[in-house]
């Protein structure tokens, strides 16, 4: 799991930023991404792809990322952005997003995919990157939980969706919920699924951003 980053190390770069997203498949909220600078060498164990890990599992390596890291940055990119141009570009930006609020800045970016971004620094994209770098794994828990806790705060604001259990995924009871209430302002109107059902409409949810690329952590 070090692998890339001790290339890189040999290549004279120092800080190394690991960058991925989550997000983009629900129904609903935004794409979020993080980046994430560790130290070297960083002795937690159990970073690994956070679709492999329990929730649990998540909260507890996402709080030992946030107190050894070097630096974190969080780049969120809303629904209505994603409507305006698609997903793939919402979740590239909100990789660039991540990676402009890391201070200090990396000297070079592992990403996870096959696409790299819109910035002036050395990049690598690897593919399944978050199964193969320490730094892209760490970045995608904090991701995931990041987007995760948006998600629940989200339920507050439109509980009959169930945002809290599913996070705005495609599961069978929030397509129900879909085809019994519409769609709300954090749905992804473009998306099958959604598109269908733009017959009623809600305040807008209070309190929550959703495209605040500056934060560092939901807690």
């Amino acid at each position: 799991m070090w692998e890339f980053e001790q290339l890189a190390r040999r290549k004279g770069f120092v800080r190394i930023a690991g960058v991925d997203e989550a997000g983009r498949g629900p129904l609903a909220g935004p794409v979020v991404s993080a980046a994430v600078i560790l130290p070297f060498p960083f002795q937690v164990t159990g970073i690994t792809d956070s679709k492999k890990l329990t929730p649990r599992k998540r909260e507890m390596l996402y709080g030992q990322i946030y107190a050894h890291a070097d630096a974190i940055g969080i780049g969120i990119v809303d629904a209505g952005e994603i409507d305006r141009t698609d997903i793939l570009k919402s979740a590239l930006l909100s990789m660039k997003l991540a990676v402009d609020n890391l201070s200090p800045l990396p000297d070079i970016v592992l990403i996870d995919g096959i696409f790299t971004i819109a910035a002036a620094l050395p990049q690598k994209a690897i593919p399944k990157g978050d199964s193969l770098s320490t730094s892209i794994a760490a970045a995608s828990i904090v991701a995931k939980v990041t987007r995760d806790r948006l998600m629940e705060r989200y339920h507050d604001d439109y509980p009959e969706f169930g945002f809290a259990v599913h996070k705005g995924y495609p599961t069978p009871f929030h397509k129900q919920a879909i085809r019994n209430h519409g769609c709300s302002p954090i749905h992804r109107k473009t998306f099958k699924g959604v598109k269908e059902h733009l017959n009623l409409s809600y305040p807008t949810p209070s309190g929550v951003q959703t495209s605040d690329g500056r934060r560092r952590a939901l807690v």
